[in-house]
């Protein structure tokens, strides 16, 4: 089988930085008998102890502190976007006007107009884009999806997608660039719930419009030291500065096809720790997915004699989609990392075949849409179409 090789170039070496550099390590050990064979040519990052870093752990060829000479490398077929979110648009229509592959962290742009500007510079140019919804990727939430597409929950009547995630529940978490306005623009809207809206996308279509809330729980923080720590990195006694975007947002939503629903995400929540859920209920049966349950679909499908009126769970195994490349064994479950090799996988795939693939800027904008609608809905507390 003659190989594909498919020169990276990532920029942001951060914790998702190097997350992104081992999945596509990865890709030739888990999907061995497909033709890619990814190279991880170049790196940049303004931090040099994490350049230096990622090129001894991943073994990039080269490295740099100015992202230009990523997208300027010959060898280069594919940029990968990991940086702050300020940094996004001008590095997307950069490679785009080179010609080059992208692949971008969500939300993409800094707010919904910097993403639609993203998206039109990638069709401008006629690349080929990726998104990071990894959570789409894990193969009990694909068969939820397939078992959808087959009509077995009957017509869908309500939905309910959330991501509680207490990582800055404490009120020492540092003021990363997540709670800059400037630099991060969105809070919980971007980080979180842009998670939600393209998982309620996947799961059950378009949103047709929606009423919203939002808070902002804790409007201090230690500011963080340049180049050490994330987002989930605890602050000693210092120099305090104001959170500039939202800790929590809540949305109600009517669907295109009349499904009735709720999206929630908080970053400062108690409790949960990577709560990234749904709940989908029909006709003729429901499901229910959460992400700290990664490995486990509860189904309801009652018989007509309702021996089985009840949820039933499910175990992710070989049956499933893309749980095979990973292990034969069934409740041998997958992890985090695991769904960033499959979306890298699934983003190289689309290079390799030429033909654009999902998710990509088109589904990155929609979100957009209707991130731009819940902001509207705050400023006039009233229901608003997407």
């Amino acid at each position: 089988m003659e190989k594909h090789t498919i020169g990276i170039g990532i920029i942001g070496m951060g914790w998702m930085g190097m997350t992104h550099a081992r999945a596509y390590r990865q890709i030739t050990d888990r999907f061995h008998d497909s033709p890619l064979q990814p190279k991880l040519v170049i790196c940049a990052d303004d931090v040099v102890e994490r350049t230096d870093e990622a090129k001894t752990r991943f073994e990039f060829e080269r490295t740099t502190t100015d992202y230009r000479h990523v997208i300027e490398d010959k060898d280069v077929q594919v940029v990968n976007i990991a940086a702050p979110n300020n940094m996004h648009l001008e590095i997307v229509e950069a490679a785009a006007a080179a010609k080059k592959q992208v692949f971008c962290e969500k939300p993409v742009g800094r707010n919904p107009a910097e993403t639609k500007a993203i998206y039109a510079a990638a069709q401008r140019a006629g690349v080929l884009t990726g998104v990071g919804y990894n959570y789409r990727w894990a193969p009990v939430v694909q068969y939820a999806h397939q078992l959808i597409s087959e009509g077995k929950l009957g017509t869908l009547t309500h939905y309910r997608g959330r991501f509680f995630a207490g990582y800055a529940a404490h009120p020492r978490a540092v003021l990363s660039w997540r709670f800059q306005k400037e630099i991060a623009g969105l809070g919980t809207l971007g980080d979180l719930i842009s998670h939600v809206v393209d998982m309620a996308h996947f799961i059950v279509g378009d949103i047709d419009s929606v009423v919203s809330q939002q808070e902002t729980f804790i409007p201090q923080r230690p500011v963080a030291a340049v180049g050490s720590g994330t987002h989930f990195t605890l602050g000693s006694d210092g120099k305090m500065e104001a959170v500039t975007n939202e800790d929590y947002v809540g949305v109600l939503v009517r669907f295109e096809n009349g499904v009735r629903g709720t999206l929630e995400a908080c970053r400062v929540i108690n409790g949960p720790k990577c709560e990234m859920a749904f709940e989908v209920n029909g006709t003729e049966g429901a499901l229910r997915w959460n992400f700290e349950q990664m490995n486990e679909l509860e189904v309801y499908l009652p018989n007509e004699n309702g021996s089985t009126d009840g949820y039933t769970r499910i175990l992710s195994g070989p049956s499933h989609p893309l749980h095979a490349d990973f292990n034969p064994g069934p409740a041998v479950g997958l992890g985090y990392d695991d769904l960033k090799t499959i979306e890298a996988y699934q983003f190289l795939q689309a290079i390799h075949t030429g033909k654009q693939a999902n998710p990509g800027f088109r589904e990155a904008a929609a979100v957009a849409d209707v991130q731009t609608a819940i902001q509207i809905s705050w400023e006039e507390d009233r229901w608003i179409s997407v």
